[in-house]
Order: structure tokens, then sequence, then C-alpha cells
């Protein structure tokens, strides 16, 4: 695929903006982590297969079929490296609520989330140098941007390590206080992040519309794929019902708001990363809600005919 505007345009989203998406994912986070506990841990140590299935999937099966979806369908070079980002992100901060809603188990999600979040300290930014650097025309912006590994490393750790850290001391020290901030905390900054996604798509309009058909059918393929990898390998491992509902969630909702911070700081908001970051952190909440309600639908029938 030869080069396009969407290559080159950077997304109109001031430093301003940028500073409040700091804060917003660092107190997202923060409101994560205040549900969860060292005992959370356990479950690695009692039960690690499920864990460590929930980590494969998310850190090394995403990123390996990702790549191959995007030597199948050739996408735009900045297109590419925005899929690249989003799977190289840990899960998305939505997963443990729509895996509670689906019916899965709540307790993996949590400790998924806790360790695949330390770990993406790490893992994001050599996972989207690793895979990005497959594909010719992705790896030919990585080295046209020359970002640092290490820089991203601090940020990532300013962002997900130190909020993580708090939030636990937090629920450790005042757990009747963090569970009352914890359902403040990750309402308002929820609410408050996709209101400034819209608002950097509603600044770049002109790109965003020209496009827009474009990413939809790329993100869409993208999302139900991860589903798709998070189901097959839970279920190649004969994991319970409960836990494959859990990985398909994990691997399937990924910390798109990451991947749009990093990419507004590390790739000054080029046009088809942020686009594909964008509508993915908008998209994994729809398709996310949506099968959690097919799942509950389907219990709900099974208990009706019992």
């Amino acid at each position: 695929m030869t080069d396009t505007l969407l290559d080159t345009v950077r997304i109109n989203f001031d430093s301003e903006a940028l500073w409040t998406l700091n804060i917003v994912l660092a107190f997202v986070m923060f409101g994560v982590a205040l549900e969860i506990s060292l005992k959370d841990f356990k479950q690695l140590w009692l039960a690690p297969k499920p864990v460590l299935v929930g980590v494969f999937s998310q850190f090394v099966l995403l990123p390996a079929v990702t790549l191959l979806l995007v030597l199948l369908i050739r996408p735009y070079p900045s297109i590419a490296l925005g899929m690249f980002m989003v799977a190289a992100c840990p899960g998305g901060n939505i997963s443990n609520y729509i895996t509670y809603l689906g019916g899965g188990n709540a307790a993996l999600s949590i400790c998924l989330t806790a360790i695949t979040t330390l770990l993406a300290v790490v893992m994001t930014p050599l996972n989207l140098q690793f895979w990005g650097s497959f594909y010719g025309p992705s790896s030919a912006l990585l080295e046209a941007i020359a970002i640092s590994p290490l820089e991203m490393v601090k940020l990532v750790s300013l962002l997900l390590g130190v909020p993580l850290v708090l939030g636990m001391m937090v629920n450790y020290w005042k757990p009747v206080l963090a569970q009352k901030l914890a359902k403040v905390l990750k309402v308002i900054s929820l609410v408050f992040f996709i209101f400034l996604v819209f608002l950097a798509l509603w600044n770049n309009k002109e790109i965003f519309l020209e496009y827009i058909l474009y990413v939809f059918w790329i993100v869409l393929a993208h999302n139900l794929l991860a589903f798709f990898t998070g189901f097959s390998i839970a279920r190649i491992f004969g994991l319970t019902q409960k836990n494959v509902k859990t990985i398909t969630i994990e691997t399937g909702i990924q910390n798109s708001g990451l991947g749009l911070l990093l990419i507004f700081t590390f790739f000054d908001g080029l046009g088809g990363m942020a686009l594909l970051a964008a509508f993915w952190g908008i998209w994994h909440i729809v398709s996310g809600l949506v099968l959690a309600s097919i799942w509950n639908y389907k219990s709900t029938e099974k208990e009706a005919l019992v």
C-alpha cells in the first residue's frame, strides 16, 4: 500500500489537551487499581494456568494475529502501526466490568488486569517495535520517527505503574474508602476520556469523515479477531466456561487510551494511528457490551429451560 494523506497528516491535539489526557488516563488506572489487592495476585500461584493463558493471549498471540491480518489486508502504513499499537497495549480498563456483565470470572479478570498492566511497562514498547518491524511500510515509519523505547517505558511506568501501586496502597490501608472512590472515579474518568476522544475527532472531522469507512471495517475485523483469539486459546487449553469468557474479553478489550496517548506523545498524533486507536476506544465498548449481553441472554435462556 502506497503512502496516503493519512500517513503524513497530524491530528490536531494541543499540549494542554494532551496534558489533560495524561491526567485522565492516570486517574482511570488509579480507579481500576482501587479495586485490586495483593490477594488478587494469589490466583497466579493457586491456579496459574488461566492467568498464564490470558497473558500469553494478550501479549503474544494478539500481536502475532495482528501481523497476519496486516499482511493479509495490507493497510496504509500509519493504520498498520496503529493496529500494532493497540495490540501492544494491556487490557482495557472496562474489561472487569464487561467480564462481570458477561458472567465471566471477575477475580481472574482483575488478576489479569493487574499483571498485564505491570507487564505493559516493558511489553507495550517492546511489542510495538518488534511486531511493527515485520511489515515493511510500518517498519519504515518506525525508523523515520525514531522513537526511543526507553522514553516510552518511562512514560508508561508513570501512567500505569505509579497509579496502579498508589491505588493498591489505598485499597490496602483504606479498603472501604477505596471501594467508594473506585465507583466514582471509574465512571467520571471514563466519561471524560470518551469526551476527549470525541473532541480530538471533532477537531479533525474532515480527516475522520474521509476515512471513517476504511477505518471502521479494519477496527471491526481486528476487534473480532482479538475476541476469537482469546476464545480459541482458552478453549484449546480446556479452561472452564467462565475463564473462557474472561480471556475472550481481556484479549478483545484493549487499553486504546494508553495507545492514543503514546501516539500523541511519540508519534505527534500521526493520522492513521490516532484515528484507529480513537475509533477502537469507542468500538470495543460497544462490541464488549454486545458480547456480554449475548452471553447473559444465553445463560438466562438455559436457566429458563432447566
